[in-house]
């Protein structure tokens, strides 16, 4: 006898969440907690049954965080988009919220769609500065020339070979990668009362990024900010030559997804 065939339903959100405490969005054998892990025991909640799956459309680094990050649902369970989007919002932990919820076809697939995605790395710069800021940015206490830097991070944009600001790269890896822009600015777009009188962020948008490649980008900024390495010396290491790896990757916890350019 052939087994039944259940309906599946499909649901796309958008999602956003601090990934301070988290290691990453995807589910790990190593007991370490992330964003789906806690995303799909919600759903179990929720929806009273185990099999209900999420999909992500990228993955992010252990306590890296995101204002917009898109996720597809499988469940079993009928239920509509506005009760699924309350319900959620309702049963998940305070550092996730899901920010838009509709149904959608089984055909959608989010990882191959076109997208673009914009990162930001909240950076300060001088004495030590107040710990509760750790979740959001990051201090680097080197002095820093950040016209010197806004100038370097010109260098990144286009296409180029990033083969030395990928960590641990596959042999067979495609390092090719075309950067729409890449600036550094004076930071107006996440402030607190706790936060030092002037930070700065940096801002890169391209439609795929390699494993840490914005850290490792943020790192060669920092070292041509401190003199460590000039513009040239940048400019050279894109040319994917003789790998070897740019030297510093910024820590995890100022970076942020801050948007995905994907139509729902």
């Amino acid at each position: 006898m052939a087994k039944p065939r259940f309906t599946k339903y499909f649901f796309l959100t958008r999602i956003q969440f601090l990934g301070f405490r988290y290691h990453g969005w995807q589910k790990q054998k190593t007991g370490h907690k992330t964003i789906q892990e806690m995303i799909d025991k919600t759903l179990w909640f929720i929806l009273g049954e185990r099999n209900a799956k999420t999909l992500g459309a990228s993955r992010t680094d252990a306590m890296v965080s995101a204002d917009d990050f898109i996720c597809k649902i499988t469940t079993k369970v009928e239920i509509s988009a506005d009760e699924l989007f309350q319900k959620l919002n309702e049963n998940l932990p305070h550092d996730i919220r899901v920010l838009e919820l509709s149904q959608t076809s089984t055909d959608r697939n989010i990882i191959d769609e076109s997208k673009t995605k914009t990162y930001h790395y909240y950076f300060c710069n001088g004495k030590k500065a107040n710990p509760m800021i750790s979740p959001y940015m990051t201090n680097f206490v080197d002095q820093l020339d950040f016209d010197l830097m806004k100038e370097a991070a010109k260098a990144f944009e286009g296409p180029h070979d990033f083969k030395k600001f990928c960590y641990r790269p596959n042999a067979d890896k495609t390092f090719k990668r075309t950067i729409q822009s890449a600036s550094v600015k004076e930071n107006d777009v996440l402030v607190a009362n706790f936060f030092p009188e002037q930070s700065f962020y940096f801002e890169v948008i391209a439609q795929g990024f390699l494993r840490h490649q914005v850290r490792i980008m943020m790192g060669a900024l920092i070292l041509v900010g401190s003199k460590k390495m000039t513009i040239e010396e940048l400019k050279e290491s894109l040319l994917g030559e003789d790998y070897q790896r740019v030297p510093l990757i910024a820590p995890a916890s100022g970076l942020k997804l801050y948007k995905t350019d994907f139509t729902f």
